[in-house]
């Protein structure tokens, strides 16, 4: 309609039976648009829900090691790891020292080296090893 006196804007509106929603109140002139308020944010909130409707969330989940795991053990745990990643979700492995076991940290990260190249085909490691009080922690993601 080009440029309006706020009156007429408002005349205009009530003649319609619509409201005027300031767009662009920065602007020089401000912009309005008449409309159906309570219909644009009706229509808005369903865009936002579409939205939230196709989003991914994705979780992280913890498995803990030791180092001196026993291979039936291993296998248990490495098929949930498989799982975790074929459902789209990160995984936080852990492997936990406890007492004397401090002592063997090399085969603690032995095993984590194992575990990170026979899954490969499905994860990769995004944060590699590292040494947090008595435990290493790594995260793999699915590819």
């Amino acid at each position: 309609m080009g440029v309006v006196p706020i009156q007429e804007a408002l005349r205009q509106s009530k003649d319609a039976e619509l409201d005027l929603v300031e767009v662009a109140g920065t602007a020089v002139p401000p912009v309005c648009r008449i409309m159906d308020y309570s219909r644009f944010k009706y229509d808005q909130e369903k865009k936002e829900k579409e939205a939230r409707k196709k989003q991914k969330v994705i979780h992280l989940k913890e498995i803990k090691f030791h180092p001196f795991i026993e291979e039936h053990d291993y296998m248990v745990k490495f098929h949930s790891l498989e799982r975790f990643l074929k459902q789209g979700d990160k995984a936080k492995i852990t492997m936990v020292f406890r007492g004397r076991e401090m002592n063997y940290i090399a085969t603690g990260k032995k095993v984590l080296e194992r575990l990170a190249l026979e899954i490969a085909p499905l994860g990769e490691v995004e944060k590699a090893p590292y040494m947090e009080g008595r435990m290493i922690t790594m995260i793999i993601m699915p590819k």
